[in-house]
């Protein structure tokens, strides 16, 4: 490289890295996006961070992560790669096979311990988003508890009632429960 090309290239480089470093930002993109660009890019930088990686391990992880409910496309992950590199943040090391692996720089490095906290909320973020696909949804459950409720206020509350009216709506409860209890 001759020294105007080399002081182009990382005036470049430190264009990108400081237009990465003033991304802030959280939740959904107006294009209603997981994750923004700088976003994203933070993500990648994260995760190479932890270690040398290529593309595809890349998208695997936030996979696993996310419990396939976001899998970024070669598309996204590619070209962000390749800005990384561009912006003085990762560098290629010897390919393994037919694909590129990554590694951190330093400035990458830095770059990393100065928005640590963005870094590790959207590490949550996509934690969180693996947790809540291996929930099931409680809404039809809060949905009967919420009638049972009512049912029993109204009927409960009725002139009328007894005792034996109380203590059968409770058996019938506890049966409910060792029912639910044995699934």
């Amino acid at each position: 490289m001759t020294h105007h090309t080399c002081h182009a290239h990382h005036h470049r480089s430190r264009e990108g890295a400081e237009r990465l470093r003033g991304l802030a930002g959280g939740g959904r993109s107006r294009r209603g996006k997981l994750f923004d660009s700088g976003q994203f890019q933070l993500i990648l930088l994260g995760l190479i961070g932890d270690g040398e990686r290529h593309g595809y391990e890349l998208m695997r992880e936030i996979e696993e992560r996310t419990r396939g409910i976001y899998t970024p496309s070669p598309g996204v992950v590619y070209p962000t790669l390749t800005l990384l590199v561009d912006m003085g943040l990762i560098e290629e090391t010897a390919a393994s096979g037919t694909r590129k692996t990554f590694r951190i720089t330093d400035e990458g490095r830095t770059l990393l311990e100065e928005r640590s906290g963005q870094v590790e909320m959207l590490q949550t973020r996509l934690d969180a988003i693996g947790n809540k696909a291996g929930r099931a949804d409680s809404a039809p459950t809060r949905r009967a508890m919420a009638n049972l409720r009512h049912v029993l206020m109204d009927r409960l509350s009725k002139p009328g009632t007894t005792d034996k009216h109380m203590l059968e709506a409770a058996r019938m409860i506890d049966e409910v429960a060792g029912n639910i209890e044995r699934m």
